[in-house]
């Protein structure tokens, strides 16, 4: 069990009795920690559907859907994971599009 010093350390910023209180602090220390826990989850998660949002937006531009494109990529084996294609897609539209009609070619569209 934690110190009564370090709970009201992690309480500090908390507003009403829950920075003061040892008993109440160290329920809203222990929720808050796993709401913390809980969310370093949660943005991995929202990061991935970010990146392939805009990867879909990009290649949709040039008449692909996200799924052709990223069956398209592995079978010519390029090894671009989806944060490096969505800051292709954003910062460097040509390149996006060099891969984009690279996988068109190949599929023959």
């Amino acid at each position: 069990m934690a110190s009564k010093a370090k709970i009201l350390r992690l309480a500090k910023g908390f507003r009403g009795r829950s920075n003061s209180c040892i008993s109440i602090a160290r329920e809203r220390v222990e929720k808050a920690l796993q709401y913390a826990y809980r969310d370093r989850k949660n943005k991995k998660r929202d990061m991935r559907r970010l990146w392939i949002t805009r990867i879909n937006a990009g290649s949709r531009e040039y008449g692909v859907r996200y799924s052709d494109f990223v069956r398209g990529l592995g079978a010519q084996q390029v090894e671009l994971n989806r944060k490096m294609l969505s800051e292709l897609a954003v910062n460097e539209p040509g390149s996006f599009k060099a891969l984009v009609d690279q996988v068109r070619f190949m599929r023959g569209g």
